[in-house]
This record gives structure tokens, sequence and C-alpha cells, in this order.
């Protein structure tokens, strides 16, 4: 038995489309949501062809890619999603429960955040509680190996090349978070490594919250870039590693509907899912964490 464990960190989402009500008030920290907001992500859900049996497709990523690390690295990996089961508190308890004194704690998405990789740190301390050793990975960015899987996707094309990633509250920038300074260093390391010359960024999946949030969107940006006169578009959405509806609906969905619109041709990466090059990037970033001393949250 292994004192040292990993805890693999993602978003979560419902299983079934019975439990999206439920799971959009977690994200709304149990405040009742209007009934249009459910009744909306329902049928985009169902659009995808995920039923009412059927699991989301983040969910069963997350799950192949834990069994897949757990298998690369000996150790053992425990999945803990920040909105829905297994939650993290959850797989810190078993981490513990199976003997571990030194935790890995990796979160499912290569760029920090203060309001995103900050949560989930916050949250795996408030399980752990001091009773052992955390190492956090807090950003993944500019590993090599992420750099040449995302290279490799993009080598070749003779498409403009739009990075994207989620998008946050504008705010952070007045805060000196580093989220922006991240994303666009990865968009230059893939570009460079993979030859490209044409590409641009922008940000996708913005929530209605009232405030102002980091732009350009998506889909203003493939309007600017058909008045540049661009006609051919391969999105890399480098804020993401897994198909869940951010990707296959934000970006398969209205933003292909977006570019068909305006006369563009688009195409979206493969994302990395549980594919063995992807695994073994997440492998050696956690075997560098684990060579470390642990070292303080960021403030």
């Amino acid at each position: 038995m292994s004192d040292q464990a990993v805890i693999l960190m993602a978003y979560g989402s419902p299983d079934r489309l019975e439990d999206v009500s439920a799971y959009y008030e977690d994200i709304r920290g149990g405040r009742p949501v209007r009934q249009e907001l459910v009744d909306e992500l329902v049928e985009r859900y169902g659009r995808l062809g995920i039923g009412r049996d059927a699991v989301s497709p983040l969910n069963a990523v997350t799950e192949q890619t834990r069994a897949a690390l757990e298998q690369e690295l000996g150790l053992n990996v425990y999945t803990g999603m920040k909105h829905w089961h297994p939650r993290i508190p959850e797989a810190v308890e078993r981490a513990l429960d199976g003997g571990a004194t030194k935790l890995v704690g990796l979160v499912l998405a290569p760029h920090y955040s203060r309001l995103s990789i900050g949560d989930y740190r916050r949250r795996v301390e408030a399980a752990l509680a001091g009773r052992a050793e955390l190492v956090f990975v807090e950003s993944w960015h500019d590993d090599q190996g992420l750099v040449d899987f995302l290279a490799g996707r993009v080598r070749g094309t003779g498409a403009h090349v739009v990075f994207t990633a989620h998008s946050l509250p504008a705010r952070i920038l007045e805060e000196g978070d580093p989220y922006e300074e991240e994303l666009l260093a990865t968009s230059r390391l893939v570009a460079d490594a993979g030859g490209v010359t044409e590409w641009s960024f922008s940000y996708q999946s913005e929530s209605a919250t009232g405030e102002p949030w980091l732009g350009p969107d998506i889909l203003d940006h493939l309007a600017a870039l058909h008045e540049q006169g661009v006609r051919s578009v391969l999105v890399c959405p480098i804020g993401f590693v897994a198909d869940h509806l951010e990707i296959r609906w934000d970006i398969d969905v209205e933003a292909a509907d977006k570019a068909h619109e305006l006369g563009i041709e688009l195409e979206r990466i493969e994302m990395p899912n549980a594919e063995p090059a992807f695994i073994q990037t997440l492998a050696r970033v956690t075997r560098q964490a684990l060579a470390q001393q642990h070292e303080p949250a960021q403030a």
C-alpha cells in the first residue's frame, strides 16, 4: 500500500436529464434556478443525445482518465468533482482511508485562476484539514507534453487557428490574476510548436451573471475574422481537456452555426480525453509534483 495518492478533479456534470436541476442549483450554491434556465440546459443535453439513462460524457471521460492515470502511475487515483458526485471531500476521505499521507491535487484544467483552480484547492484543503501533506498542481499550462500534444492537433492545418478557453469575470484582470496571461502563453507555445502562423485567441461559455466577462466571445470573434477575410477556422480549445457540454454545444453547435451563417468552414480538434499520450502528460505532471516539496498556495 502506497502512502501517496492523487485527487483528480473536474467540474462534474449531471448523469441524467432528471439531475440537471440539482446540478444547476449546486453550481449556484443551493440557490433556486429559474425553470426556464433548467429547461434550456435539459434541451441542450437532449439535443446532444444525452437521455434519461445516459451518462454525461464528462463524467465518463473523467473516469476513463482516472483509471488510465492510476494504471500509469501505479498509485491510487481518486476522482473528486466540484459540482457532482463523487465530490472532492469524498475523494479526500477515500484517499485517507486508503492510508495516504501525501496527496497530489490535480485539476483537469491547465490554467490557473483564483476563481477556478484556486477554488478547487480551497475545497481540497478544507476537506483535508491538515491530516496529510498536500502537493497541489496549480498550473501546467506550459508543460511540454501538453504543448506537444496540442501542437500535433494543429500542425499542418491550412486554416486560421482559434484557441479558446472558458471566459471568467473581467474583474480578475484588475486583481492580477494570471489566467489570461497563461492562456496566451499556451497559445503561443502550441502555435510555435505546430508551425502555425495564422492564429488568434477568444473566449467561450460566458455565463449571464450581470457583470462584464473576458472577451472577445468566439461568436463575435468569428464575425470579426470573417470581416478580415478568413474563411476557414480550426478551433483548438486549450482551456479544456475533455468532451462535455461546453465543447459539444458551445463549439460544435453554437460556433458551428455562427460559422455556417458567415460562410466560414469551421472544424474543431479532437479533445485529449483519455488518450495514452495525454495520460502520460498527466502522469509526468503528477510525478514532478511528488518530487517537489509542498509549497504554500498563491494569494
